[in-house]
């Protein structure tokens, strides 16, 4: 089956631009299409979040650009990588966008969507496993569950100028799973607005660190116990700020956890026994 890329005007016939979602970290979450952009690039823009084993899939013909963005440090502007792709594409080149999670969660692939149809240049998106999904299910936290959430919230945790400016009093109601990206620096702030408009101090609350890479850690907590990891500083970006009842299923259902030690107990030579027939 053929499949046509649309775009406003006239498509440019000398390149196009693949959006790609890399996921959240683990190069096995790659969709089977984002695998085969990256093995088919001339050129990839890629951001902070894309981990070292997805980039070391890409072709050693591709050229590599880093246009990561840290809080309050971004390495290049939005606009100048607009203009990039718009450039890349025009020259005949077949450029991926590499995005972590998904370009259209908190990715801004939707402005760098618009520039290019407004360009005329051939692009399509290729969706990824968004960090929410990715992370909740490695860490053993189902984001719904049909008795503690009904529902799930996407929300940033990059505060405006570090002010609250966000639905505080619907971000409390029960029965919601909350999901904080980039909410590492907001913890604090996020956790006594919560409490301030009704949520029950006791609510559970996890910090997942570099989820479902071999590195990950779960710390839990709640929100007027922060987890003890967080307080002492030893919390390092990415992190996904989970809030709500169906943290508590972590304890029962962390199986990344308890694969990644058995993983480790086999490379260190503590394999387990046959069974005895």
């Amino acid at each position: 089956m053929s499949h046509t890329t649309y775009t406003s005007g006239q498509p440019s016939a000398k390149g196009r631009v693949s959006l790609v979602g890399a996921g959240p970290g683990d190069p096995e979450l790659l969709t089977i299409k984002a695998f085969n952009r990256l093995q088919q690039a001339d050129v990839v823009l890629h951001d902070r979040l894309v981990s070292d084993e997805i980039l070391a899939l890409l072709p050693s013909t591709a050229q590599r650009f880093y246009v990561g963005k840290a809080r309050s440090a971004h390495s290049v502007p939005q606009k100048g990588i607009n203009q990039a792709l718009v450039k890349w594409a025009q020259a005949g080149n077949r450029v991926v966008r590499l995005k972590g999670g998904d370009p259209f969660i908190f990715g801004r692939g939707g402005e760098e969507l618009e520039t290019l149809i407004d360009a005329g240049v051939a692009v399509e998106v290729v969706p990824g496993i968004t960090a929410a999904s990715g992370c909740a299910a490695y860490a053993g936290i189902p984001l719904t569950h049909r008795d503690h959430a009904q529902s799930v919230r996407f929300v940033t945790g990059h505060l405006k100028e570090g002010e609250c400016d966000l639905d505080w009093q619907t971000l409390s109601r029960p029965g919601q799973t909350l999901v904080f990206y980039m909410g590492l620096g907001s913890v604090n702030v996020i956790s006594q607005a919560l409490i301030a408009h009704g949520m029950a101090p006791d609510t559970p609350l996890a910090l997942i660190e570099q989820g479902t890479t071999q590195q990950q850690q779960t710390h839990i907590g709640c929100l007027n116990a922060l987890p003890s990891a967080f307080l002492a500083g030893e919390v390092k970006p990415p992190t996904l700020l989970i809030i709500g009842h169906v943290v508590s299923m972590n304890a029962q259902l962390a199986w990344f956890d308890a694969d990644q030690a058995d993983a480790k107990g086999f490379h260190e030579g503590k394999h387990p026994t046959p069974p005895v027939e």
